[in-house]
């Protein structure tokens, strides 16, 4: 998100200072929405929450950040926007009338996407459910981040697997071997 917002060689050891993020979605059931709200406030960025009242948690008002439950008045204000999954398997009552609702007031679709500024970015840490809350149209644009974002998770997983399971060597030896 850094090197897309700050820029690729400027944004090395940057913070996010200034920059305005909105996380849509099922914010309830999510396992990422609370550390992303953290993070993110920690870096410096200004943090919305936008989702409709059913899928927003108890006690939000003590997290650092703003809630929303209209979309389309955040976009225009928004750098990134990162969709959350609707997280079916974990609900056991209706959140909201229909997919076909949920997706009409809370799906980003190319219409949306263009009232967010040039720069801003789209983000989803997956899987998509394309047609609900995000459409193909912008899953498949260059603004979309999630290609880099399930690429980048996979090597920053493996390498917090390598530590925890006991790598204390470089994974890549620099050493050089005398020739005799």
């Amino acid at each position: 998100m850094r090197r897309r917002l700050v820029g690729r060689d400027t944004g090395i050891g940057r913070d996010l200072a200034g920059k305005r993020i909105t996380l849509v979605g099922d914010i309830l059931h999510s396992r990422v929405a609370r550390s992303n709200v953290d993070l993110l406030h920690t870096l410096g960025a200004e943090v919305t929450l936008v989702a409709p009242p059913t899928l927003v948690p108890v006690g939000v008002e003590s997290w650092p950040c703003e809630v929303s439950y209209d979309l389309d008045s955040t976009l225009s204000k928004s750098d990134a926007v990162m969709l959350l999954r609707v997280q079916r398997e974990r609900m056991n009552a209706a959140f909201f009338p229909t997919e076909r609702e949920y997706s009409r007031r809370y799906g980003l679709d190319g219409e949306r996407m263009a009232k967010m500024p040039e720069h801003a970015i789209v983000m989803h840490p997956g899987p998509m459910v394309r047609g609900m809350e995000i459409t193909a149209e912008v899953a498949d644009s260059d603004r979309c981040t999630v290609v880099e974002q399930v690429a980048n998770g996979v090597s920053i997983r493996m390498a917090v697997l390598y530590l925890l399971l006991g790598g204390n060597e470089p994974a890549v030896s620099h050493a050089r071997i005398e020739e005799k």
